[in-house]
């Protein structure tokens, strides 16, 4: 009788953990988010980058982007809320742009086109997933040219 009971208390520890697990998982996790003002071409149209964005985040600005410039911010949750002070052209206007988009599951650095998503375009377009430059390859020192059996070459 008591062994059966220790086994419960332990498999309802465990199933509650679990449940703590997957909840957490949904909404703790944190996401890299890249906000790109870069112009994008899309079936055989060109959207053109504004002049200036400004990136807000919780009231924290983020990033001043322009022209071929990109951003970073991270967020909890599958959502992204951001305020955006677009200028269109230099010396012009301000706009204010409120915006939310929600985040893939099974994106880790998230990048966001931000004159495509602006021009209503649709998520394929806009979001993708963020692929760092490679590294530059090293030049290889053992291409000298070596004369004796030590490496010492001519001394």
């Amino acid at each position: 009788m008591k062994s059966k009971r220790i086994i419960l208390f332990r498999l309802g520890a465990i199933l509650f953990l679990l449940i703590i697990a997957g909840i957490m998982m949904v909404i703790g996790r944190g996401h890299t988010v890249y906000v790109d003002n870069k112009s994008l071409e899309y079936n055989g149209q060109t959207y053109e980058t504004p002049y200036k964005v400004v990136v807000f985040v919780d009231g924290e600005q983020v990033a001043k982007l322009y022209d071929k410039e990109r951003g970073m911010t991270t967020c909890i949750g599958q959502k992204v809320a951001m305020s955006l002070e677009i200028t269109q052209k230099k010396g012009g206007e301000e706009e204010v742009k409120n915006i939310t988009i929600s985040l893939p599951y099974n994106m880790d650095g998230i990048a966001i086109n931000l004159p495509a998503y602006l021009a209503g375009l649709p998520e394929e377009a806009y979001l993708s997933e963020f692929q760092p430059a490679p590294d530059q390859p090293e030049e290889d020192e053992s291409d000298e040219a070596v004369t004796d059996e030590f490496g010492l070459g001519d001394i």
